[in-house]
């Protein structure tokens, strides 16, 4: 099995360094950190509106690029939550809370320079396991009939509605309006025609690219437009000397390195949790396990280092369920599985074997990329804060006319471009209600593949639902959802909302309503992901 994975990982670095392949992965990254910077913008977007782009591409270069874009803005994140006191996107406002007071402290470039050191061996750690694990999964996978993929596509969708960020109440709602779009057009079976309300374009069901944009570009832009906060940049100076850290701040980071990449590890192979949980219970663990509690909030390295670690441990073993099982873990890894599939490629137990260069490839410019942010991330520093400098009443015009623009030139059809701007509006609304679309990419994807699994296992078992218990592993998946529901309605019924949705700042330190007294705002409001940020 080593030598197996060993022998792939070989093969996969010949495909990455492929020119095109290479030029793709290092697009990918930079796209990635700088979008990371700015707030609004972060992966889900800027995927959404890169996805027609790979309609052109080769499929492991497009995979290689969209991939660069997700893990690349966990890099450009973290540099505005500790210099400007800024969490532009959910998974770094935990950074915020030692970050910012470092970088008060003068100690700004010390932080980033952990950082950088730490999310590098987080990542390294993921795509380790990716490199080991994900064999191992794909022989177990080969194993599942119908009954069994139905069921663990089931603790899929449940997972990742319930555990996500926000109500679990609102998260199925979401699901299952995810479950009915991804139903609308031709019945795979009969044919019969679902949801088109007599409108033939809507034959072909709705497309992934215009519900991606819709959601992630639209409906994301109009919550963030009024946005109209200056930037505060006194403290964004950053030299290269400063970024030394002492021998004294490598001793003090290592413990929480190692703890930071096992939470981010354990909270990969969850679907539904994602980086967000992740780096919060990495702070909450560290803070749980310190001699100095009462310190964390005050400029404490191992609030920068845990969380950081973890996020980015979590971020590249996300990719883990989503290759090797085509279980996504949360909207990100959705939309770069309807990537995939878009490319004629299904992701699942198969993909290792029928696209080793997709799959190897991908695992390969993992370490490539992120070798490409620790040099990247440096130099650019003051261009991605300058770039928060820019008035949003011309950043988002601009992203509204790429959209208009790669949803026509996907299919050259003005009805999707109309089918964007109405599912926008309608992300838009969810978002002022407080239903967060995430669910609704996950039920898209893994819909119709739950409907077709779930029809064949009817036809071996000739209609008897009793055939998802009496089989083994398929009986471990759903008492894994019987399980999983009743967690959440025993953590309703013990008062456990009062807890959860705290604002990060007060749920992970307690004393940091008085801190936020004597501290300098945030220059701009958060994002609208931000703000919904504070998870189980």
């Amino acid at each position: 099995m080593i030598e197996q994975a060993l022998t792939g990982l070989w093969y996969g670095f010949s495909v990455a360094f492929e020119p095109q392949n290479l030029m793709w992965c290092f697009v990918g990254v930079l796209v990635g950190n700088m979008v990371g910077v700015l707030p609004g913008m972060g992966p889900l977007a800027t995927i959404s509106i890169l996805l027609p782009l790979t309609f052109g591409m080769k499929p492991v270069g497009a995979i290689l690029m969209l991939a660069g874009v997700m893990y690349g803005a966990q890099y450009g994140g973290a540099i505005c939550s500790i210099l400007l006191n800024l969490p532009c996107h959910p998974p770094h406002a935990v950074t915020c809370l030692d970050g910012f007071p470092m970088t008060k402290q003068g100690r700004g470039g010390v932080a980033l320079a952990v950082t950088v050191f730490s999310s590098f061996v987080g990542a390294s750690w993921g795509i380790t396991e990716m490199i080991f694990l994900s064999p191992i999964l794909v022989k177990v996978a080969l194993e599942f009939g119908p009954a069994e993929i139905c069921s663990l596509m089931l603790l899929g969708l449940l997972a990742g509605s319930t555990l996500a960020r926000g109500s679990p109440v609102k998260g199925v709602c979401m699901t299952v309006l995810g479950l009915l779009l991804g139903g609308v057009g031709s019945d795979l079976e009969t044919g019969q025609q679902r949801f088109t309300f007599g409108l033939a374009e809507l034959d072909d069901g709705v497309e992934l690219i215009a519900l991606a944009l819709g959601l992630f570009g639209i409906a994301e832009f109009m919550t963030s437009v009024n946005q109209t906060g200056s930037i505060n940049t006194q403290y964004a100076k950053i030299r290269l000397r400063d970024m030394r850290p002492t021998r004294e701040d490598m001793r003090r980071s290592v413990g929480p390195m190692i703890r930071g990449t096992l939470v981010g590890s354990l909270c990969s192979l969850i679907p539904g949790t994602g980086p967000t949980i992740a780096s919060f219970v990495a702070y909450a663990t560290e803070k749980k396990i310190s001699k100095t509690p009462e310190k964390f909030g005050t400029g404490m390295i191992e609030g920068v280092v845990c969380p950081e670690t973890s996020t980015h441990s979590s971020v590249q073993g996300d990719f883990i369920p989503t290759m090797s099982l085509g279980i996504p873990g949360d909207a990100v890894m959705a939309l770069l599985l309807g990537a995939l599939i878009i490319q004629g490629i299904v992701p699942g137990p198969q993909l290792i074997n029928q696209h080793p260069d997709i799959f190897w490839g991908l695992v390969a410019s993992f370490w490539i990329g992120n070798i490409l942010l620790v040099l990247l991330n440096v130099p650019l520093i003051g261009i991605w804060v300058k770039m928060l400098a820019i008035p949003y009443k011309f950043l988002y015009p601009s992203a509204m006319f790429f959209v208009c623009i790669g949803v026509y030139a996907a299919n050259n059809d003005f009805f999707q471009v109309g089918e964007v701007v109405v599912i926008g509006i309608l992300g838009y609304v969810l978002l002022r209600l407080g239903f967060h679309p995430a669910p609704i990419l996950l039920g898209f994807v893994l819909g119709p593949r739950f409907e077709e699994n779930f029809r064949r296992a009817m036809l071996i078992s000739r209609g008897d639902l009793l055939t998802f218990v009496e089989r083994p592993i398929s009986a471990v998946f759903v008492g894994l959802c019987v399980l999983l529901i009743g967690v959440q309605l025993y953590v309703r019924l013990k008062g456990g909302k009062a807890d959860v949705y705290l604002p990060p700042e007060k749920a992970l330190h307690p004393g940091a309503e008085q801190e936020a007294a004597t501290r300098q705002p945030a220059p701009a409001p958060l994002s609208a992901d931000a703000t919904r940020g504070a998870t189980r």
